[in-house]
């Protein structure tokens, strides 16, 4: 049967935020170089985001670059800034085709200046597609975002734009790279580890988290059904009895 026939589209998550693990296990496997992965990673992007638009999913986010990626060798982080510049432009008529709208979230600024015109480009681009938000995490830290977030806010506060009793969560939700987006949902990481790796920390306070053994590269519609069908799977409570869910 086929997975997507056993999808209720009334309970699709509205946001799946994807950590894209393994590339580098993948192409160590085939003794080849990580970036030979990395490359061969673009499959499972495509297919993940064309399956969330055909079941309703309303935004999902792909963790790219973190900003501890950084640190990896130069090589790799030079060919991954390549990379990302060729997939945005190779991607673009998928885009249109399955009405994709293309953001980005993170320290953008640090992004080479030709990777950040190519997804300026593209982004302005999608900017009237309205079937899905894809977003992309680049240069992207949690902590960092909330220290942002923290800092801007503090600022209005010493300009008295804002009084302090007034900042609750939406206020803090207004100051997140994330504004525009609902919470998390489901959170799907691949290749068997079991951590958020200072991901939308914030967004995910209540997310269903999915980890599989499948590394990213493998990654195909299939796999991201089994993430949907395992979610719907599960009582979602925030914090209630069951018995008031079923009320």
């Amino acid at each position: 049967m086929d997975k997507k026939l056993r999808i209720d589209l009334q309970k699709v998550p509205k946001h799946v935020a994807i950590i894209m693990d393994g590339n580098g296990r993948w192409a160590k496997s085939k003794g080849m170089s990580r970036v030979f992965g990395h490359k061969h990673a673009l499959t499972a992007v495509r297919e993940s985001v064309e399956s969330a638009a055909q079941i309703g999913v309303k935004a999902i986010t792909l963790y790219a670059f973190s900003t501890e990626n950084w640190k990896r060798p130069k090589l790799e982080v030079d060919a991954l800034m390549q990379l990302l510049i060729n997939s945005l432009k190779k991607e673009l008529p998928t885009f249109k085709k399955n009405e994709v709208l293309v953001n980005a979230i993170g320290n953008i600024d640090n992004l080479p200046s030709k990777a950040q015109k190519a997804l300026r480009e593209v982004i302005s681009l999608t900017k009237e597609n309205s079937k899905i938000i894809l977003t992309l995490a680049l240069s992207y830290g949690s902590r960092e975002e909330i220290v942002n977030a923290i800092q801007n806010i503090s600022k209005k506060v010493v300009n008295k734009e804002l009084s302090a009793k007034e900042i609750d969560e939406k206020i803090i939700n207004n100051h997140l790279y994330t504004f525009n987006l609902p919470d998390v949902d489901l959170m799907i990481r691949t290749s068997g580890e079991h951590r958020i790796s200072n991901f939308l920390l914030w967004q995910m306070a209540y997310a269903e988290l999915y980890f599989t053994e499948i590394l990213w590269p493998d990654f195909r519609k299939e796999h991201f059904y089994d993430a949907i069908i395992d979610y719907q799977n599960r009582e979602r409570r925030f914090g209630k009895t069951s018995e008031q869910i079923t009320e």
